[in-house]
Order: structure tokens, then C-alpha cells, then sequence
């Protein structure tokens, strides 16, 4: 049982406002690592996305590798007591931690201890305890530098020429996620080009000869489209007024890229509910299977 803090309102109870609503929960989330916290953010994240009406208040607090640290952030901790989620190797550091939370009477978790437990008992191994080793500059570090800076130069068909060097290939009508999924695909260490698909304006025929990439075609219902459309001409102050919005057009431009898709047998994508982190993730799939079946 994780200690509740005593006179702390840790979390607004949830429950329903005079009008029926569901009443938001506030949730200060204090976030404290010995490294960067980006391993602690992702878990939180996962774990948030479980609640409904849930709004957390996040407290960073990385590179966190002394006791005289963790006195000093306690104190603000404490001026806005909630749950404290914690990455920190070392021993003593640890100690330091969890005794100024349980004097405070504040919940407090390692978050990714069981893991590390579980896998130091399978190998019989005992862990290194130096914070960051998982940013160290390895040469998976360096593919991923390299998949993003070849994303960037090759979005929304730019340097179509070297489309071979891609790992994946990414062809979508306008506003199908093309970019965002890029990026999310180079920050895994994939290669990502995109190209849009458009009726007026097809593309370079390389895109039908290429070997090496997995070609992924990107569709989106058509309602769907003209909102995300709309929405988009209005933030740039634009009449939305064309074809580019219109239902008709949009549904006829939506089908011609999937029967270009289907002629030329690309897997295809549904990005109408899908978050670019689970299309990627398809997507990942794809490209490993494909992979596996060439070795």
C-alpha cells in the first residue's frame, strides 16, 4: 500500500458536477530522475491514458544525483504534495528519496524497479547503477540522428531521388498524418520519406520501382478529412471555400489514392482513429515482417 499523504489533498475527488458532468481530477505527478526523465515521462504517460478526467499538474525534476539534491526539491515538492514517480540507481540517492516522502507522507513509486528486479533475477546479474545509461551514444543513437535528419529532407515528396535509402515510404492524400508519422518512424531509427498523393499531380513514377522501402499508403475517412481540412484553412486565416474542402472532391481524391494503393498492392493504413504512435507501431510491424521474410 502506497503511504497517503496525512492533511494533503493529494487528488480533487472525482465525481459529478451540479450540471451531471464528470468532475475533473487534479493530480500534482512529480517526476524525479537521475537522468533525463524521458524513460519516467513515457511510463506516465501510459499510465495517465488508463484515467478518465484525470488533469495532471507534471513536476520535472531530472539529473537529480546527490542527497543535498533531493533536499532541495523535496522542499518544493512538498508545497505541491502529490505523487512521486522516481527513476535514481544509485543506492543512497534512493534512500534519501523515499525517507523525505514517507516523512511527508507522500506516495512514491520507482517506476520501472519491478522490471529491473525481474530481469536482475532471470540473469543473475546485478544492475550497474549508473543514471543514463540509456542515452549513452551508441551507434543506435547515431541511426536515429541519421533516420530523422533524412526524414526532415525528405518530406512531402523533397528529394524524391533517394527514395531508395529510405526504410519506409509514406504516400497519403494531403493532411493524413504523413509528417507527424514520419517523424515518429525517424525518432525509432527508420529512414521515412512521404509523399502526397494528389489527383492533379501524380507522382514520380519511382515511386512504383522502388525495392528496397516498404511502401505504406496512409488513408483517412473523407469526413473526417474536410474537417481536419477546415480546420486547418481556418487556422491560417484562409476561406475555406475549394475543392480542397469540398465532400465530393475530397471523397473522389480519397478513392483514386486508395485504388493506387491497392493496384500496386501497398499495405494500407487507416489513420481516421488511429494516434500516430499505434500507426507506427502497424507500420513497424509491417516493415519487420517484410523484413524477416526477405532474410
Amino acid at each position: 500500500m502506497l503511504a497517503v499523504a496525512k492533511g494533503f489533498p493529494l487528488a480533487l475527488p472525482t465525481g459529478f458536477s451540479t450540471t451531471g458532468e464528470p468532475r475533473v481530477s487534479k493530480l500534482h505527478l512529480h517526476l524525479v530522475s537521475d537522468s533525463t526523465g524521458e524513460t519516467l515521462e513515457t511510463v506516465a504517460k501510459a499510465a495517465l491514458a488508463q484515467f478518465d478526467d484525470v488533469e495532471p499538474i507534471r513536476h520535472y525534476w531530472p539529473m537529480v544525483r546527490t542527497p543535498g539534491h533531493v533536499e532541495r526539491i523535496m522542499g518544493e515538492i512538498a508545497q505541491n504534495p502529490g505523487l512521486v514517480l522516481f527513476t535514481i540507481v544509485n543506492a543512497d540517492i534512493r534512500v534519501a528519496l523515499e525517507q523525505r516522502c514517507s516523512a511527508l507522507g507522500l506516495p512514491h513509486v520507482g517506476a520501472i524497479d519491478p522490471v529491473m528486479d525481474a530481469l536482475s533475477n532471470v540473469l543473475g546479474k546485478p544492475l550497474k547503477a549508473r543514471p543514463g545509461l540509456q542515452h549513452m551514444l551508441d551507434d543506435a543513437y547515431f541511426a536515429r540522428v541519421e533516420a530523422i535528419q533524412f526524414t526532415i529532407a525528405h518530406d512531402d515528396g523533397l528529394n524524391w531521388e533517394n527514395w531508395e535509402k529510405a526504410d519506409i515510404v509514406l504516400a497519403g492524400v494531403s493532411r493524413s498524418s504523413k509528417t507527424p508519422t514520419s517523424i515518429y518512424l525517424a525518432n525509432r531509427g527508420y529512414k521515412t520519406a512521404n509523399i502526397p498523393i494528389v489527383v492533379e499531380s501524380p507522382p514520380p513514377d519511382l515511386l512504383f520501382q522502388l525495392e528496397h522501402p516498404l511502401v505504406v499508403g496512409l488513408v483517412t475517412n473523407p469526413e473526417r478529412l474536410v474537417q481536419i481540412r477546415r480546420n486547418r484553412l481556418l487556422a491560417l486565416n484562409q476561406a475555406p471555400d475549394t475543392d480542397y474542402v469540398d465532400q465530393d472532391a475530397v471523397t473522389r481524391e480519397a478513392a483514386f489514392a486508395r485504388r493506387m494503393f491497392a493496384d500496386n498492392d501497398w499495405p494500407v493504413i487507416d489513420m481516421t482513429r488511429r494516434s500516430i504512435e499505434e500507426a507506427a507501431a502497424a507500420i513497424i510491424n509491417i516493415y519487420t515482417e517484410r523484413k524477416g521474410k526477405k532474410a
